[in-house]
């Protein structure tokens, strides 16, 4: 059984209302991002984590969070990883300090004071200092602008810069919806969303690609229409099956990730739910457009400049004829007088 088999939707025609519905998304989510600020978990801002296993009983997370108030250790995350039988928790603070061994202490005492009957023990201690958090900041940035740079460069010389334009947008597009939600989730800005930012950028170029291949395709046989419109039209249909067929299979897994995958790679899976959803929006009204948008305009600048080209070859042929008009009547004057 073949899915939208003689799919005729008119994606191109849609575009505007697309560009508008992605537009709003990105403001909501910049306007997120400006009133809240940041969110940088402990590998960017700073900090210190704290992994601990409980080895009897079971894990009361808000009891954990009261015993670790009394240390005045500032803001605290608490997150319990693997299987919940596991009782094993992960403590990250903004605070720092020269001792790791006396905040482990700390720790201990505050914890054996809250829970006298259960065993546990602080298998790491482990801290990132300020610089260091700022130092991955500007490297994961300029991860993405070369991962987005090298994307540009391959589509530009594989296909035409139209095509190269639309992919980056549309992958510049998936990314910041993808910001926008983390911001407007309250979610932390750490390593784990930055591997997830950079695995979106490279699995949504990937269909857009091959929907590009097809329209190469199709333009070289001349079939799908006589217009680029026509012909994006055309090619988007005829691989709108394989186009959500692989988003849904993508989804399901991140989709699973995210509900039973545990807290550790909970922001990664929600990232990569929001990318697969975007990612596949994104190839079908935001590449193809974007890249015939492009296409018109050079296609108008050209036409400007054949038309520029056209009018002074048409003065300097005027002027030219003028000229030797005047230079003949001034040969027959010195004819007459001679």
């Amino acid at each position: 059984m073949r899915l939208f088999k003689n799919a005729h939707y008119d994606f191109m025609g849609a575009r505007k209302w697309a560009f508008l519905g992605s537009s709003l998304l990105i403001i909501l989510g910049l306007i997120s991002l400006v009133v809240r600020g940041p969110k940088f978990g402990v590998d960017f801002a700073g900090g210190t984590i704290v992994q601990v296993k409980f080895l009897k009983g079971t894990v009361d997370l808000a009891k954990i969070r009261n015993a670790l108030g009394e240390l005045n250790l500032g803001e605290i995350t608490i997150q319990q990883i693997g299987a919940k039988t596991d009782n094993e928790i992960l403590i990250s603070m903004q605070k720092t300090t020269s001792s790791l061994e006396g905040l482990s202490e700390d720790i201990k005492k505050a914890l054996a004071k809250s829970f006298p009957q259960q065993e546990f023990e602080i298998r790491r201690v482990e801290m990132v200092g300020p610089k260091v958090g700022a130092d991955l900041r500007t490297k994961g940035l300029w991860a993405m602008i070369l991962a987005l740079g090298g994307i540009l460069i391959y589509a530009w010389w594989r296909f035409d810069f139209a095509f190269a334009v639309g992919g980056i947008a549309a992958l510049i597009h998936d990314v910041l919806v993808t910001i926008g939600a983390i911001s407007l989730t309250n979610r932390e800005f750490s390593l784990t969303v930055l591997a997830a930012l950079l695995t979106i950028i490279g699995y949504s170029i990937n269909d857009t690609i091959v929907i590009y291949d097809r329209v190469r395709e199709n333009l070289r046989l001349k079939r799908g229409g006589n217009t680029l419109s026509e012909i994006l039209n055309t090619s988007v249909n005829e691989c709108l099956a394989r186009t959500l067929l692989t988003a849904l299979t993508t989804f399901f897994v991140a989709i699973s990730l995210f509900l039973f995958g545990g807290q550790v790679i909970n922001d990664f899976a929600f990232c990569m739910v929001i990318g697969v959803v975007t990612g596949c929006y994104s190839t079908i009204f935001i590449a193809s457009p974007i890249a015939l948008w492009v296409h018109e305009k050079e296609k108008a600048r050209a036409q400007v400049a054949t038309a520029s080209a056209s009018s002074r070859m048409a003065t300097h042929g005027a002027k030219t004829t003028t000229s030797k008009i005047a230079a003949m009547d001034k040969a027959q004057k010195s004819a007459k007088k001679g």
